[in-house]
């Protein structure tokens, strides 16, 4: 099934929720209400002609101008008909949550994972959602484009000095 026919497909079956559809580079993206995500990626999953049984991405991008500030991008494939589509949900800044995916596809836990820690972006009802990359006390989202290039001043991570003792002899044994 041409990416096209899903977008046309998701249009019928969830008629209020979707609310663009755009093409470039032979990808189809839809773009669909956050409060509806679990239940569309759940038909998305559940319906045999489609059979979305594999998240190949999950990630959040941080978009400073718009009203609606963030959008998790879903890249979902079919192993058995060899079909893809990407689904985006905006979410706004001041209520930086939707709902998790990891009942549909197991998968999501880490990518869920990533996406709160670098965006702060809650997904409600994930199993175990704390932070994956940064330490626990880190302050701050580093993948929001207001975060500070070379990080807040003075917030080291917790063994700093350790990493760069342990990197002191790089440049001698030809490593960087």
């Amino acid at each position: 099934m041409e990416p096209l026919e899903i977008a046309g497909r998701l249009k019928d079956k969830f008629p209020f929720e979707v609310l663009e559809v755009k093409s470039f580079r032979d990808q189809v993206f839809v773009s669909v209400k956050r409060e509806k995500i679990l239940e569309i990626c759940r038909y998305l999953y559940e319906e045999p002609d489609l059979c979305m049984n594999f998240l190949s991405d999950l990630c959040g991008v941080d978009y400073p101008e718009r009203k609606h500030r963030f959008e998790v991008v879903y890249n979902l494939y079919s192993l058995k008909y060899n079909h893809r589509v990407l689904l985006k949900a905006q979410v706004p800044q001041d209520d930086p949550s939707i709902n998790s995916v990891v009942a549909v596809w197991n998968g999501a836990n880490w990518h869920e994972r990533e996406a709160c820690d670098m965006y702060g972006i809650v997904f409600n009802g994930h199993p175990d959602l704390r932070r994956i990359l940064m330490p626990d006390d880190w302050d701050g989202f580093p993948q929001r484009k207001d975060y500070p290039l070379r990080g807040k001043e003075g917030a080291e991570y917790r063994g700093f000095e350790e990493t760069k003792e342990l990197h002191a002899h790089d440049k001698e044994w030809n490593i960087v």
